[in-house]
């Protein structure tokens, strides 16, 4: 019995891509759930883009299949499959109007009566008023809408985004997001949206797979991803985290570490390895679930938490927070964000504090991992540019 719930999923078997010598995805086993946001999420060079490319057509892997539901699509070309795709630059025509933009594919396909499909399409991108306007004459996220509802005018079963909004400037970025995730929430159709952006991919995603080195690192929810990721790449590349080297006391339910002479605690159940008494552990903590306290202040602390000393060395007003770093024995450089509410005055660098945070808050990676894995530091992050 045929399960229809999966009769539209995206899947991907075994598939990889060899260009000579150097392999741009490694076989890779996939499965993306009709009707969901899903996002591949990865720094240039880790395949991302190659691995969209071949679920549409432009790339021809080297092992593997792709089907759409039950039709293996792996050999059709481009424009045989129920598939469209939405690029950064939008290749809008310039010399047709809004309109005309959007029915260009149903006119191609020799449909005559095409008004009322595309005032619906226009409607739904909430661009109805601008259809006799010339591409020129829209800014930047009208153009991108354009764009997707030429897509989506075809009923794709699948519409790709390519790192669609890369051109936009950060707050009509974050504008088009929120605009994307409606429009993919009343057309349900599958999105599959390429981006290195973390916060873009877990504004919009329902799934992201974190890619790195032509690999899926670690794949799941957003929140799952940041709250307990498995690897340093992913503790690093989404978001900040800091990642301390301690030596393994106890471990259990509870796991106890010490860290330059500084127990530190937290839940077996976060740890992506099985710790062992006489072990190492990286322990990682984000920097905006940590407060901060003069040490003179350090007694009326809550018992039970994690407390680290240390001094300011740097401190940034950002607006919502103010962001500072913290020399430590534990650690050289503790980052740490505080909410900018009721702002302490005493602490300025220089200043001696205490750190302290929620065990709870705390999650264990495999100590044999680079702690610079998925940061600026690691050479591996920006390697070999994806072709277009």
């Amino acid at each position: 019995m045929t399960d229809k719930t999966a009769s539209g999923d995206v899947r991907l078997a075994g598939i990889s891509k060899h260009y000579g010598s150097f392999t741009a995805v490694h076989p890779l086993d996939l499965t993306i759930p009709q009707g969901s946001f899903f996002a591949l999420l990865g720094a240039s060079g880790c395949g991302k883009t190659t691995t969209l490319r071949m679920i549409a057509g432009l790339e021809e892997p080297s092992t593997g299949t792709v089907s759409l539901g039950e039709r293996e699509v792996t050999h059709l070309p481009p424009y045989k499959r129920p598939v469209n795709t939405v690029f950064q630059s939008y290749a809008l025509f310039p010399h047709m109007d809004i309109f005309e933009n959007v029915a260009f594919g149903l006119r191609r396909r020799g449909i005559k009566s095409v008004k009322k499909q595309v005032d619906d399409m226009l409607d739904l991108v909430q661009l109805g008023q601008f259809a006799r306007r010339k591409p020129h004459q829209l800014s930047g996220g009208q153009q991108q809408r354009v764009a997707v509802a030429r897509a989506l005018i075809n009923h794709p079963q699948v519409l790709l985004l390519d790192e669609p909004l890369g051109a936009l400037d950060l707050k009509l970025r974050r504008q088009m997001q929120l605009e994307l995730k409606r429009i993919q929430t009343e057309v349900g159709i599958t999105f599959v949206h390429v981006t290195h952006d973390q916060e873009e991919a877990m504004t919009m995603a329902d799934t992201v797979a974190v890619m790195n080195g032509g690999r899926v690192e670690q794949l799941g929810a957003p929140a799952e991803l940041y709250e307990n990721p498995r690897t340093t790449f992913v503790a690093n590349f989404l978001g900040t985290s800091n990642l301390i080297q301690a030596s393994v006391d106890a471990a259990g339910e509870e796991v106890v570490v010490s860290a330059a002479g500084t127990r530190l605690r937290l839940p077996g159940a976060r740890c992506s390895t099985t710790p062992k008494a006489g072990g190492n552990l990286l322990v990682g903590v984000r920097p905006e679930k940590i407060s901060l306290v003069p040490a003179d202040e350090a007694h009326a602390l809550a018992p039970g938490r994690n407390r680290v000393t240390g001094r300011i060395v740097a401190s940034s007003f950002i607006g919502v927070s103010t962001q500072f770093v913290i020399d430590s024995p534990v650690c050289p450089e503790l980052e740490v964000y505080v909410q900018n509410i009721e702002r302490d005055t005493r602490l300025v660098p220089g200043a001696e504090v205490v750190l302290h945070w929620n065990p709870e808050h705390t999650f264990g990676l495999d100590a044999a991992q680079s702690v610079l894995a998925g940061t600026m530091g690691d050479a591996g992050v920006e390697t070999v540019e994806e072709s277009a």
